[in-house]
Formats: C-alpha cells, sequence, structure tokens
C-alpha cells in the first residue's frame, strides 16, 4: 500500500512538472504572450512611426523633437532589458508582465495630452521600458511550460504579436488618424488595455525556480561558453542588419528613387505582412530541423534579403525584400531563444540570464546602429546602397561567427 502511494506521488510530481504538451492551456499562453509583444513591442512601439508626421504636422513638436522621441524608446528598450529579470524575480515574471502591458496602455493614454516635451519623451522612453521587459520575460514565462517539439512554433506565436503591431502601424493608424492626434493616441490606448485584460488570465504559473548550486552552477558555466557568447553577438549584429529595412525603406523609396510617401507606405505594409508570418514559419522551420541549422538558413537569406535593395531597385526586387527582412525582424526571435534552450538545457535560470544578456545586446547594437546609419547617410550625402551594404555585412558575419563558433566546439567536444 505504501509502495503504491508512493508511486502514485511521484507519477504526480512527474506530471506536474513536465511541459504542457496538449490542451487548451498551451494556446491560451501563447495568446498571452502575443497580445504581451503585440501591446508592448508593436503598439508601443512601431505605432510611433507613422505618428511622426502628424505630429509635426498638428505642431505638437519640430521634426528634430520628433526625431529624439523616437530615440527615448530605443533608450527605454534597453532600460527594460537591463531591468527585466530583477524586476521578474521580485514580484514574479507574470505580475511583471501584466504590470507593463498596464504601463504601456497608459503611455498612449498620457501621449494623447502634449502637455510638454518633457513629459511626452518620460511617457516615450516608459513605453520603451514595457517592451524591454516584455520582451525578456514572456517567452521565458511560456516556454518552460511547451513541450520542445512545440516551442519553436509557440515562440513564433508569442512573437507574431510585433508583427501584428508593424502591420497595425500601416493600416489601422492612419484610419484612428482620421478622427485626430489624439484620438489616434487614445484609440491605442484602448486596443492595448483590452487586449492586457483579454489575456490577464491566460497567463502559465510561474515556473518553477532552479534549485540548488546545481542550476547555478549550469547556469554560470552556461553564460561562459563560447557558443553562448557567440551567439549573444550575433543577435546583436542582427540587430544591425535590420536597421536599414526598419528605419529607412520607406524614406529610400520616397526620396531616393523619387516614387512618394504612398508609394513607401505600401512597402511598409508588405514589411508588415512579413512580419506577422516570419516568426510563425521559421518557428516551424526549427521544430522540423533543430534550432542551430536554423538559425543559420535564417542568417543567409537575411543577408541575401537585406542586400536585395543595393544590387537592384525594382520593384520585384523591393517586394521580396521588404517581405523577407520584416518576416525575419520578429522571426529571428524563436530561433534565438530555442538556440539558447539548446545550448542550456534543463535550467531555465540560465536560460533566462542568457535571453536577458542577447536582449540587451540587441538593444545596444539596434541603438547604435540607428544613430551610426543616420550619421554615416548624413555624412555620405544620402547613400542608402551605402546603408543597405553594412547591414547584409553584419549578417553575413553573424553567420560567419555561428559556424566558427560550432566548429570549435565540436573540434574541442570530447570523444
Amino acid at each position: 500500500m505504501s509502495m503504491s502511494g508512493t508511486n502514485v506521488d511521484h507519477h504526480r510530481r512527474r506530471h506536474h512538472s513536465a511541459p504542457q504538451d496538449a490542451g487548451g492551456s498551451v494556446w491560451l499562453s501563447a495568446a498571452a504572450g502575443l497580445c504581451a509583444s503585440l501591446v508592448g513591442l508593436g503598439l508601443a512601439r512601431f505605432a510611433y512611426t507613422p505618428l511622426i508626421p502628424a505630429l509635426i504636422a498638428a505642431k505638437w513638436f519640430t521634426p528634430s523633437e520628433a526625431v529624439y522621441l523616437g530615440a527615448a524608446n530605443l533608450a527605454g528598450y534597453l532600460a527594460g532589458a537591463l531591468i527585466a529579470r530583477d524586476l521578474g524575480s521580485r514580484i514574479g515574471s507574470v505580475w511583471a508582465l501584466r504590470s507593463m502591458m498596464l504601463l504601456a496602455a497608459l503611455c498612449c493614454f498620457a501621449c494623447a495630452v502634449p502637455i510638454s516635451f518633457i513629459w511626452f519623451f518620460g511617457f516615450r522612453f516608459l513605453a520603451g521600458v514595457t517592451g524591454g521587459v516584455i520582451m525578456v520575460l514572456a517567452a521565458s514565462t511560456i516556454l518552460p511550460h511547451i513541450a520542445p517539439s512545440k516551442r519553436g512554433f509557440v515562440g513564433g506565436v508569442i512573437f507574431a504579436g510585433v508583427g501584428l503591431g508593424v502591420a497595425a502601424s500601416g493600416t489601422l493608424v492612419p484610419l484612428l488618424l482620421q478622427q485626430g492626434v489624439t484620438q489616434a493616441w487614445v484609440g491605442l490606448g484602448v486596443l492595448s488595455a483590452v487586449l492586457t485584460l483579454i489575456s490577464w488570465k491566460a497567463w502559465p504559473s510561474e515556473a518553477p525556480a532552479a534549485q540548488g548550486g546545481e542550476a547555478h552552477h549550469v547556469a554560470a558555466h552556461g553564460t561562459r561558453s563560447l557558443m553562448v557568447l557567440m551567439l549573444c553577438v550575433e543577435y546583436g549584429l542582427n540587430a544591425l542588419a535590420l536597421v536599414p529595412h526598419m528605419v529607412f525603406l520607406v524614406d529610400f523609396v520616397a526620396r531616393g528613387l523619387g516614387q512618394g510617401i504612398a508609394a513607401g507606405s505600401h512597402y511598409w505594409v508588405l514589411y508588415g505582412l512579413g512580419a506577422v508570418i516570419g516568426p510563425l514559419l521559421t518557428g516551424h522551420l526549427a521544430d522540423r530541423a533543430g534550432f542551430a541549422a536554423a538559425l543559420r538558413v535564417g542568417f543567409l537569406v537575411e543577408a541575401v534579403a537585406v542586400a536585395m535593395p543595393a544590387v537592384s531597385s525594382s520593384l520585384a526586387v523591393l517586394i521580396v525584400s521588404s517581405i523577407i527582412v520584416g518576416g525575419f525582424t520578429p522571426g529571428i526571435v524563436p530561433l534565438v531563444i530555442g538556440r539558447i534552450h539548446e545550448l542550456i538545457p534543463h535550467c531555465a535560470a540560465g536560460q533566462r540570464t542568457v535571453w536577458a544578456q542577447a536582449t540587451t545586446t540587441f538593444a545596444l547594437f539596434q541603438a547604435a546602429g540607428a544613430y551610426g546609419m543616420s550619421y554615416l547617410f548624413t555624412q555620405s550625402g544620402g547613400d542608402y546602397t551605402l546603408l543597405f551594404v553594412i547591414g547584409a555585412v553584419a549578417v553575413a558575419a553573424a553567420l560567419a561567427l555561428d559556424l566558427v563558433a560550432g566548429l570549435t566546439a565540436t573540434r574541442n567536444r570530447p570523444a
């Protein structure tokens, strides 16, 4: 009798700690992650881009002030990535995510009132913080509950919210702006609040904390390993590679090719369409081929797509380039997270630590890339080709680093 009870108890503990592989809870959790990335990364960040001309036209801000406000969001994103793990450990990851979604909605409502530049700058900075925290915590809160065979696709679902935000910035925001700038911000705030409420109960329970010194030992050694360090650098180089399309694509088509703002906006919509389906496709590929192989294929395809506008400005080339690079903007994220899980298995603490480091590296490279390329663009007299070449070289360097790190690790692996 005692033996049977022990077996039953052991079975229950094992079942409780195993990842969820079936049932609606998996997709509820994925939906919560999608809502979080849509609010904190999609709406709080990308929706600002199409609002810039309206803010200037309404005389809320000068063109230079509007650019500085965009930079405030990048700075906030970096700050959010830096504080995310500490915030999650203090109040719990789920409550941190809920709080950030509420804060993102509040920031939208606050931006509906142009009290002063400092007021607006502060709330654009806070909006960036919400994105940084959500990027670090959302996947690491959900994926430990998901079976390894489904983590790629579920990760793709989570970060499809970023793509939906890009798509919304090209479609929903212009519709809201027909009612006025204030009404557009209020509309974004209402949408963010509704998504927050919808996802409130859908988050999974907190992942069990890593136990004892063994997990700490694994995490410490995992974060120092060559492949983990290289992966963080690769993710940063990928951020640099995305800057030409993310910042200059619309301007390249509108002014560089002389096709006008409307044509430029069409390519931004294609970029957003790619961003919606990209993480779903890359996640599915990773589930089939493995995250290491999928990441290398992704880097290769992305390098070609980023370089395409430097080679040709034909309609077909620009369409393909916009969709593919848009797809990799969020699509690279589930690949990197999955690769971290491969490199540091069975240690949630180590995985969270490395993902926070990778996100911070991404934010640094992206901010530096945006400012650096803007400077180069000015100094070169508006040479768009130079920017696309730099982006392609950056992601090609990421691929080379990954191959070298892989070969080195293979040679050093004991027989």
